[in-house]
């Protein structure tokens, strides 16, 4: 059995997604295809990687997936495949891989032939690719060897001596932001000390992080860290983003007191 997932920024009522899976399967019948998001923001490789990044390693190894964000061919952003943590991977070389991995690639290869030239790669060249993986084709017959992806630097948390400046990376489906503000930044920052997480303003502030949504009363602001370890904000039974004004352009701020908190409401917070 073959997985091979989809993510994309095509809307759900377009035939895009229709047609990929029909090529996938009039190819490779024995395909499992695996809608994982189709809601990515268009062109928007940030919010690509993150979600890559999050879901590809629940997956079995071996497994292929289509990344059919900002897909268009040019000369200096081909499109690859590309091997990484035993999976496959493939795309428009325009930064993204460099951001969803956290180590160097296995190997890569640029996709060979004719089918790379045209207006719906994802049709023509990235559906053809991942069957032909799905069919046993091996990695290296499909093109010719690349050294290295092209490089796009994530944007990192500010960090200050007592304030950490985090952006938001990603919204969910419930109006969640999710910021770039990792556990181990926060923990190396704030040191043991009390903090106020500010969003928008100093009349939105947040002074706990909790471990479960429900620790907080309905309607209210709270934050944790997630699954993917970066600090979320959210409002309980409500929507964080939507009523903030919030976007992926937006910050919040973190800011760490003088005095340490004692080790008792230091537990209560983080656990």
């Amino acid at each position: 059995m073959q997985f091979i997932t989809l993510i994309s920024d095509w809307n759900s009522a377009d035939y895009y997604i229709g047609a990929i899976k029909g090529r996938i399967l009039s190819r490779c019948p024995e395909a499992v295809i695996v809608d994982v998001n189709h809601q990515v923001t268009s062109h928007n490789t940030v919010q690509a990687a993150f979600v890559v990044k999050n879901t590809y390693h629940n997956f079995p190894k071996g497994s292929i997936h289509i990344i059919a964000v900002n897909s268009e061919a040019r000369k200096d952003k081909p499109l690859v495949v590309v091997k990484y943590d035993g999976h496959f991977f493939i795309g428009a070389d325009n930064g993204l891989f460099h951001l969803m991995m956290d180590r160097p690639v296995e190997s890569i290869v640029e996709i060979a032939g004719e089918q790379s030239v045209g207006s719906f790669p994802e049709l023509e060249t990235f559906a053809v690719a991942a069957a032909n993986l799905a069919n046993g084709v091996p990695f290296e017959k499909l093109g010719s060897k690349r050294k290295q992806v092209f490089k796009q630097l994530p944007v990192l948390a500010v960090i200050e001596e007592d304030v950490i400046i985090g952006k938001v990376v990603y919204i969910d489906s419930y109006q969640n932001i999710i910021t770039n503000v990792g556990m181990d930044t926060f923990d190396q920052v704030g040191n043991g000390r009390t903090f106020h997480i500010y969003v928008q303003s100093k009349s939105n502030v947040i002074s706990k992080i909790n471990k479960t949504y429900n620790e907080t009363s309905e309607g209210e602001l709270l934050a944790l860290f997630n699954s993917a370890g970066l600090l979320e904000i959210a409002i309980r039974n409500g929507k964080v983003a939507e009523l903030f004004n919030l976007t992926t352009s937006s910050t919040i701020r973190i800011v760490f007191d003088d005095n340490k908190s004692s080790e008792n409401d230091l537990q209560r917070s983080l656990f």
